[in-house]
């Protein structure tokens, strides 16, 4: 009789957790399908402009024409890239505020280690959107024209180099080029690769180690020479340009990338919505061909995916970071 009480009550206990677990399911689910409901902030901690910018757009355009609500990109420079992940950080996790990250982020971890936010705490994944490679240009009237050249001068001269800012993926690039060439390259930090760019067309710094989307239009005009490109193989749109391995230096690769992330506790049917979305976008032929003009590779990873992408490259970028004495200062 005792067990049939127990039997009883047991029953009756877990019926309503089951009955709550379900409807919160369900509740979830036509929330995903229902959304977006309103605008959506779309969070790019970078100027105007640049590499991340510039999926941002891209994407958020697309997705606003699809859902028929606006996806506002709001730039959110200064930091290093963490002023706009802090605000996105301590946003409400209802899939509504997002923000678009880069390699910068996966470095920071390590470089700012008291900074708002933890990068694989505070955010989930939604998807990797895409890569592009980091090549190393001087200005086109400058006596430099390989990187032997620029070895023999940067060991005789007092060089500087412009770079998006402290701890971004070009200065990690500089970083790896002087341990490779055993020289020291002043580092001349901006809040952006558009003005690191815009200071070598007027000749006020040396060189810069950029996203090859910055520099590609005026790369193929002609003001700017490329010297090594930090991949692993040739770019298409730079197939005359040799690797930094073909160069001498096979230590140096760098590809930036860019992803979309949402503050840690948005329902997983949401993020599931978005990333599912966001990914066909990606596969659009017109899509691919804009951005593969651009100088950007399409990834497309979703959610689980690009989580452990992610991990992976605050992993990487912490040893080589620790190893070459980086500072964010």
């Amino acid at each position: 009789m005792k067990f049939f009480k127990l039997w009883i009550t047991t029953r009756f206990w877990r019926a309503p957790t089951a009955i709550t677990i379900l409807l919160a399911t369900l509740s979830m689910t036509a929330a995903a399908n229902n959304f977006p409901q309103k605008p959506i902030h779309y969070v790019v901690p970078f100027s105007a402009g640049g590499l991340t910018d510039t999926m941002a757009r891209i994407i958020g355009q697309k997705l606003s024409e699809s859902w028929k609500q606006p996806i506002l990109v709001e730039n959110r420079a200064g930091g290093n890239a963490n002023i706009g992940a802090e605000v996105v950080a301590k946003s409400p996790n209802d899939g509504y505020t997002w923000l678009a990250i880069t390699l910068a982020h996966a470095g920071n971890q390590t470089l700012f280690p008291k900074s708002g936010y933890v990068l694989d705490k505070d955010f989930t994944a939604v998807a990797g959107l895409a890569t592009s490679p980091l090549v190393l240009v001087v200005h086109a009237d400058s006596p430099v024209r390989t990187m032997k050249d620029l070895v023999a001068l940067a060991k005789s001269s007092k060089l500087n180099a412009g770079s998006s800012g402290n701890g971004t993926p070009p200065h990690l690039g500089l970083a790896l080029l002087e341990d490779a060439i055993a020289v020291n390259i002043q580092h001349v930090p901006y809040k952006g690769g558009v003005q690191a760019v815009t200071d070598l067309l007027g000749k006020q710094i040396d060189l810069i180690v950029a996203n090859l989307p910055e520099v590609i239009a005026h790369l193929n005009s002609g003001k700017l020479r490329p010297l090594a490109i930090a991949s692993k193989q040739r770019h298409p749109l730079l197939p005359g340009v040799p690797t930094m391995a073909e160069a001498g230096y096979p230590s140096v690769v760098v590809e930036n990338w860019t992803g979309l992330v949402v503050p840690t506790g948005t329902p997983k049917a949401i993020i599931d919505k978005i990333a599912a979305d966001a990914l066909k976008v990606i596969q659009q032929p017109e899509v691919r061909d804009k951005i593969a003009a651009a100088g950007f590779r399409p990834t497309g990873l979703g959610p689980d995916e690009f989580q452990a992408y992610m991990k992976s490259e605050i992993q990487r970028w912490s040893r080589i970071i620790r190893t070459a004495k980086m500072t964010a200062e």
